[in-house]
């Protein structure tokens, strides 16, 4: 056994499956350029794989489009529109890694992500918050991490509406995961 090039505090190998419970995957963005949107996903999973060597690890996550919410079920409709996120043509956004990076003191997570069935590369800033013990015992991590997309880059247009929508989304992940057995 080789010795992780980079030292974790607590770091441990293995499969991670993503706690839906504890975890939150949503996004802001401008609206009519001087307040900020929230949004959410409810529904979605993912596996992270640590291995020895932690830059060789990977992600993959599936989120359900339908999912989506903001507290205000004209905005959610509209957003889950063909003018958005077209769910009923895309149920699902998906985000596949291509590979980690050390950068100082920060982390950097490539991958390709997927809206409406085009697929783009992106870099998360990724933060690992910490290994530890969760309530029944088994290990879990938890993660931070953020981006920036172009919604227009995803087709993501929006119609009419969309020249009073900003076209940078902020994306911001907090992810526990429980280590499979």
């Amino acid at each position: 056994m080789s010795t992780p090039t980079i030292n974790i505090p607590g770091y441990i190998t293995g499969t991670w499956t993503i706690d839906p419970i504890h975890s939150d995957v949503s996004f802001t963005v401008r609206h009519l350029g001087v307040s900020k949107v929230r949004g959410q996903f409810g529904t979605f999973s993912g596996e992270i794989v640590t291995a020895e060597d932690p830059l060789k690890s990977s992600v993959t996550a599936t989120i359900d489009a339908g999912s989506f919410h903001s507290r205000q079920e004209q905005r959610d409709n509209h957003v889950k529109s063909e003018e958005f996120l077209h769910v009923d043509g895309h149920p699902e956004l998906t985000f596949v890694s291509t590979g980690l990076r050390h950068d100082g003191e920060e982390f950097l997570l490539d991958g390709d992500l997927t809206i409406r069935g085009v697929t783009k590369p992106v870099t998360l800033n990724l933060e690992v918050n910490g290994f530890g013990e969760g309530m029944d015992g088994a290990p879990v991590v938890g993660l931070s991490a953020s981006t920036e997309i172009n919604r227009k880059d995803f087709g993501v247009h929006g119609g009419a509406a969309g020249a009073l929508v900003g076209e940078k989304i902020q994306v911001a992940l907090e992810i526990e995961a429980k280590k499979a057995s």
